[in-house]
């Protein structure tokens, strides 16, 4: 698999990409290993790499590089200075440098045309399962543990604040998730909420909080991948802790109905 890093856009618009991507480069290696993939490269994107022609693309780096004997592109790639190539022109150059190409066609689920961008909108949406149906797999949050304030466990809901790096990750809809989290190798279940914590906080920065069920130690600095399994409800603002610690046994119960 060859894929590229950091995006095009963030080389290209450094102060202006806008970009909210579905994986790090890190959950990216994870999820190919699992997919099957023996052999991962990521070339390194650059000003210098983007001004390529096509014919350059594939003869100096496809072809020289990397010796391909056959390349599988998706139905609707692009390579090459300003996206210049396509699959017409990739099958020529085929015949002139000895090698295979295939196309992936596009995938279709219930007649609905998968895309990243319908993977983006129902993420925007808190729709979980539907994007857990278009990538076959749940989609993945990873981060570090950040110390938080601790209001949780005064409530009897400790819960782990994930720090995510990368500021181009995209985070789903604000709400309470019923999630599988992957600490330290172990897996618990859990609930994340995603938002401004309104009830205890007057803070409008978004945060993600993790309650793991049966966690019992400290984990600050761990790694933690949470796994979104379903969409409990909205974030909302109670009118004091009793009724927010009354709702937070509820979500409980409801995400262990799911998970289990």
């Amino acid at each position: 698999m060859l894929t590229f890093h950091p995006h095009p856009r963030m080389v290209l618009f450094p102060d202006d990409h806008g970009l909210e991507l579905l994986s790090t480069p890190e959950e990216k290696a994870e999820l190919l290993e699992k997919a099957g993939v023996d052999h991962l490269i990521i070339y390194p994107f650059t000003e210098e790499f983007s001004r390529m022609t096509a014919v350059e693309y594939v003869r100096d780096l496809l072809v020289n590089q990397i010796g391909v004997n056959t390349v599988v592109v998706g139905y609707d790639h692009h390579f090459g200075r300003n996206r210049e190539g396509d699959f017409e022109q990739l099958k020529e150059f085929a015949q002139v440098y000895n090698f295979e190409v295939e196309e992936i066609p596009a995938l279709d689920i219930e007649n609905v045309n998968v895309s990243s961008t319908k993977i983006r909108k129902a993420l925007k949406e808190g729709d979980v399962k539907l994007a857990h149906q278009f990538l076959d797999h749940p989609y993945t949050i990873s981060g570090t543990v950040a110390k938080g304030e601790g209001l949780g466990k005064k409530i009897g809901f400790p819960t782990a604040n994930i720090s995510v790096a990368e500021s181009y990750k995209l985070i789903p809809a604000n709400g309470v998730y019923a999630v599988k989290a992957e600490v330290e190798g172990e897996e618990l279940n859990g609930m994340l909420n995603i938002g401004t914590r309104p009830t205890v906080s007057n803070s409008r920065s978004r945060s993600i909080e993790v309650n793991m069920f049966g966690l019992d130690r400290e984990i600050y600095g761990s790694k933690v991948t949470l796994s979104l399994m379903d969409r409990i409800r909205d974030e909302v603002q109670f009118d004091n802790v009793d009724e927010l610690k009354v709702q937070l046994h509820k979500d409980k119960e409801i995400s262990k109905a799911i998970l289990e």
